[in-house]
């Protein structure tokens, strides 16, 4: 039998491939409006970082979320993603 293949991601923080559903998702929508995708399913160009504050810490320090979108990031969204990986704790 043919076993299902695992949709895999690469993290923005530490470029590591990770299964899609253990990672936290960014959308950018055609408006340039920025949010937190945690169905995966949102419509817009989409970025994807694991849930290691590590990596977020590298991604914002390298600006990989403004390289991703090809614009600049709001502090907004860099604040709300703070939130999520400290709330997980």
């Amino acid at each position: 039998m043919k076993e299902k293949k695992i949709p895999l991601r690469k993290c923005v923080g530490c470029n590591e491939h990770f299964d899609k559903r253990t990672m936290i998702r960014i959308v950018k929508t055609k408006e340039n409006d920025f949010s937190v995708d945690f169905t995966g399913k949102a419509n817009g160009r989409g970025a994807y970082i694991c849930k290691k504050i590590e990596c977020f810490e590298a991604a914002q320090k390298k600006n990989a979320f403004s390289r991703a979108f090809g614009m600049k990031i709001p502090d907004e969204i860099y604040e709300q993603l703070k939130k999520e990986f400290t709330d997980e704790k």
